[in-house]
């Protein structure tokens, strides 16, 4: 059962993941579906005894089967060109976080903060506690706060990186020399691991992210202790 639940896609903590979520089964009930009529037709026609030596075209299932499949994508294509347009959206961001992708490690700075910035390296399996997770914990989280509009600003200073968090459905590339910008907003307060999703170099599974999701009122905690 655990194998099963493993193909699926992470449990979404953003609204953006959640139609994500709606959107993969959406297609893929429609994929079900068509697998499972083409099966029955060929099933039928291997196995039927009806022959017509004389048919030589048939206009109206050929205009059906031209119509049909037409029909169908347009049923994949509106919902994803929704998403699409939900995803460039930027909604009045309260944070600005600027997220740095080096080899191989991330650096972040809270635009809206003097001097708030730091490094996150992955800790070392051999310095890693007994309840973290290997290859994925670092030394400095991502704090934010939840149930608010997030903009993350991303470049790279050396090769393109991909800084991704599968579970609020984020990925988008780090390119040196390049600024690219994407916004999110996590509706549930929590631990959200993500990769670096592009091969960047002889270290690239070892640069992790890890995102803390905080009530604001310990946000400005966090913060305060930050500028002290």
């Amino acid at each position: 059962m655990a194998t099963w639940m493993n193909l699926g896609l992470q449990d979404s903590s953003s609204p953006l993941m959640e139609q994500l979520n709606f959107f993969h089964d959406h297609t893929l009930l429609i994929l079900i579906m068509i697998t499972v009529m083409i099966a029955y037709i060929m099933f039928m026609l291997f196995f039927n005894k009806f022959t017509n030596r004389y048919l030589l075209h048939g206009q109206t299932i050929e205009i059906i089967w031209t119509i049909l499949p037409a029909i169908i994508l347009m049923f994949i294509a509106f919902p994803s060109l929704r998403l699409l347009y939900l995803m460039d959206e930027i909604n009045s961001p309260l944070i600005t976080l600027k997220v740095i992708g080096h080899q191989w490690y991330w650096s972040y700075e809270y635009s809206n903060f003097l001097n708030l910035e730091f490094d996150s390296y992955m800790i070392p399996t051999n310095e890693l506690d007994i309840n973290g997770f290997r290859l994925l914990d670092v030394d400095n989280r991502i704090i934010l706060p939840v149930n608010n509009q997030i903009r993350i600003l991303v470049t790279a200073t050396d090769v393109i990186h991909s800084w991704t968090v599968p579970s609020m459905g984020v990925k988008i590339d780090a390119t040196p020399g390049r600024l690219n910008q994407t916004n999110f907003l996590m509706n549930q307060p929590g631990l959200f691991y993500g990769q670096c999703s592009e091969i960047c170099g002889a270290n690239h599974s070892f640069m992790p992210i890890v995102v803390e999701s905080i009530p604001m009122n310990y946000f400005i905690k966090w913060v305060s202790s930050q500028m002290n």
